[in-house]
């Protein structure tokens, strides 16, 4: 019996090839629409489906293959009864199925388009026959990407059939993206309140695309991968210009910085290690603030991922070239401030961001074990003029610049954390601590001399006076925390006993 491929792609790449491919091994071509027409202009023999269905297309195309005598030859198992079924009903069996669905992702991804043009893009025929092929791998080939064209073809020629380790893994892969599909198409009805006033669904549905298998995970005994939610996009959504390839530590740490640059309105500079804060400083101009953010802790910084907020001009690249850089991330690069790098520093990844305020995601996803925990992401904007001074003294204006831009940075550090500032540049970090004092003798010891006249931002309350005790005879003048604690008292007359302004902003910054 001659053997019948069911053809209806939107993404018309290879079409021809492989479907001429299939004409010289004998096999007879059924294709839908614009598929058809394709095939036929190459000069190939091929059947419309309303001619197996004995159907027109319907509803401007929305209706072609959603039809007994095509879901039945797909269907049909390699046994007897359901061959002889088929024979009784005048129909036959579908061996091969090549489809891709309508482009949903790209075309919501586009700015201005409109839920009408979205959800005309959702593909049903096409979800129906890749499903209805996978489920039938037993006997049905399913071909759901260009790519896999020159690989079903070659077993073909071989064995007059794919194996069935093959069509297993065919059949998974279809599985895979039409969950991905169902997947984004549910993100993007959600994001347009179709869900109402639901904080969070029963079903939780994620789709992401594999963009690169990574050498290893955190450390090289661990396999690991990177996906994104939308096919082809690169690293954060930004592009990658030069230098090695992106490692999982980098692109942890290349979140960190740019959610922290981002995180200010004037130019500025982060300089993480380890997804926490060693350098941040912000100034008039892009050079200055990474000066003042090198000088945070020049010595944590060799072997950094640096985040600007502004385009990297070729005078702030130059200032860089002194310090080993893994990652450098921007909205833009100059082009001699590209080139610069390409020839001094060929290694060092260079991705050009594009929009300079990185956009928040709907969620924060993380793994536990057996699970999922969702969050909604902290914008960590809150308005100072909601603040409340607590100590006799009110903070200065220069500490009161100094105090916001401190508690801006400490919610970008792992807790237990403290910031120490100096005008607009951190001059001491403690990350991480199981006590709060802890963090506040790291990041002191951090500082050194430059505690004195500095500001101190804790992004959660203090729950003993300790810590405010050893930042005040360090020179600690004013400090920023949330406040809260049942021993706030103590800790408020703890500040006032060294002369320290204190606020209170009634909200907390963990971020474990």
């Amino acid at each position: 019996m001659q053997r019948r491929a069911l053809l209806s792609v939107w993404d018309k790449e290879g079409l021809v090839e492989f479907a001429r491919g299939l004409v010289d091994l004998g096999w007879e071509l059924v294709g839908s629409g614009g598929t058809a027409r394709a095939l036929r202009d190459a000069g190939l023999p091929v059947t419309d489906v309303a001619q197996v269905t004995g159907f027109p297309e319907m509803l401007g195309g929305r209706v072609k293959t959603l039809h007994p005598a095509i879901h039945a030859g797909l269907l049909a198992r390699p046994d007897p009864a359901d061959l002889a079924e088929l024979a009784a009903h005048g129909l036959a069996p579908v061996d091969l199925v090549a489809v891709n669905l309508y482009p949903f992702e790209a075309t919501v991804a586009r700015p201005g388009v409109s839920l009408d043009e979205a959800v005309e893009q959702i593909d049903i025929g096409g979800v129906a026959l890749l499903r209805a092929a996978a489920k039938n791998w037993a006997r049905v080939t399913v071909v759901s990407a260009p790519g896999q064209y020159a690989e079903v073809l070659a077993e073909l020629r071989a064995h007059g059939q794919a194996t069935e380790a093959t069509r297993r893994r065919l059949a998974l892969e279809a599985f895979r993206l039409t969950a991905a599909y169902d997947a984004a198409i549910a993100a993007y009805l959600a994001d347009r309140g179709f869900g109402g006033e639901e904080k969070f669904p029963v079903r939780l549905t994620l789709a992401g695309h594999l963009a690169q298998v990574l050498r290893y995970g955190e450390n090289p005994h661990q396999a690991a991968a990177y996906y994104t939610y939308r096919p082809g996009a690169g690293p954060l959504g930004g592009k990658v210009l030069g230098g090695k390839a992106l490692s999982y530590n980098n692109l942890l740490d290349l979140d960190a910085a740019w959610r922290t640059a981002t995180s200010l309105a004037e130019p500025a500079v982060a300089i993480i290690k380890h997804t926490n804060p060693c350098g941040l400083a912000r100034a008039d101009t892009l050079l200055e603030a990474y000066r003042r953010a090198l000088e945070g802790d020049p010595v944590s910084a060799f072997g950094s991922v640096v985040a600007a907020n502004r385009p990297v001009d070729p005078e702030t690249a130059a200032a860089m070239l002194d310090l080993f850089i893994e990652v450098l991330a921007a909205p833009a690069f100059a082009p001699e401030a590209a080139a610069l790098f390409q020839e001094r520093r060929p290694n060092t990844r260079l991705v050009a961001m594009g929009d300079a305020e990185a956009p928040l995601v709907s969620w924060e996803v993380r793994s536990v074990r057996g699970g999922l925990l969702l969050q909604e992401p902290d914008p960590c904007k809150d308005d100072p003029a909601t603040w409340r001074v607590v100590t006799e003294r009110a903070p200065s204006p220069q500490e009161w610049r100094a105090l916001e831009f401190g508690w801006r940075a400490v919610a970008h550090v792992k807790s237990n954390a403290i910031v120490l500032c100096q005008a607009d540049a951190l001059v001491g970090v403690g990350a991480g601590q199981m006590s709060r004092v802890d963090a506040v003798r790291v990041a002191l010891m951090k500082a050194g001399p430059r505690a004195g006249g500095a500001v101190l931002a804790s992004d959660a309350f203090f729950p003993f006076p300790d810590g405010v005790a050893v930042a005040g005879e360090a020179g600690v003048t004013a400090v920023v925390q949330p406040g809260g604690a049942q021993r706030d008292e103590e800790v408020i007359a703890e500040a006032n006993r060294w002369g320290m302004a204190m606020v209170f902003t009634g909200r907390r910054h963990f971020r474990h």
